[in-house]
């Protein structure tokens, strides 16, 4: 869902350099150096308003985090969140997350977030699915042989679909769940603001965490 536009957001964005990039191909390999230590990295595609992203890094100082958005008032709110928490294995970009092996480097993250992805519904919009299967190889290849890619929807169709998608890319299930605030896992489950929404409505969430073979 596209926000209105703030005017606020751009300039605030400018004002902080220390905390959001503009141009993430220029850290391409050196994302650490962004960070005041050197820990494992784990990345959040399509962060929102930002309120997982910094939640983890709140709760997870032991891993570094960076949202990506595309846009601009989203995270000029996100940035707020930040300034706020001063969290210093957080890290924003306001860009497109489109093409990740343009941002970083080959095994340089840890693992990747994909929740509440836009669901493209319609058959020929398939391509622009999150995990479309050509989305899934720019994972693999920025991901550590080790790294885990964890998923979460309220969009039944979106969730059948990336679990055939990813199983015909070749991907390991470590854990699939279809109604996951009815589970135990949701004792350490970050919600993002979406999730509160839905599943307030009564809506069931879905979620899976996957790994890649080689």
């Amino acid at each position: 869902m596209r926000l209105k536009n703030k005017p606020w957001a751009l300039p605030l964005i400018e004002a902080n350099p220390q905390y959001v990039v503009t141009e993430p191909e220029k850290w391409r390999g050196k994302w650490s150096e962004r960070f005041s230590q050197k820990q494992p990295l784990l990345i959040e595609i399509g962060m929102g308003k930002g309120r997982f992203i910094v939640e983890m890094a709140r709760r997870d100082p032991e891993h570094n985090y960076i949202g990506i958005e595309v846009q601009t008032t989203a995270t000029g709110i996100a940035l707020k969140k930040q300034l706020e928490a001063q969290l210093p294995n957080l890290q924003l970009v306001c860009g497109d997350g489109n093409d990740l092996t343009e941002m970083f480097a080959s095994n340089e993250v840890a693992g990747i977030f994909l929740n509440f992805s836009d669901p493209w519904p319609k058959k020929r919009h398939t391509k622009r699915r999150l995990t479309y299967r050509t989305f899934l190889k720019q994972y693999q290849q920025v991901m550590q042989k080790d790294g885990q890619l964890e998923f979460k929807t309220d969009n039944r169709g979106l969730f059948e679909y990336s679990l055939t998608s990813m199983n015909n890319y070749g991907m390991v299930f470590d854990q699939v769940w279809l109604d996951l605030h009815a589970s135990e896992e949701v004792a350490d489950n970050v919600m993002t603001e979406y999730e509160e929404k839905f599943s307030q409505k009564g809506q069931p969430i879905y979620k899976l965490a996957a790994h890649f073979t080689d």
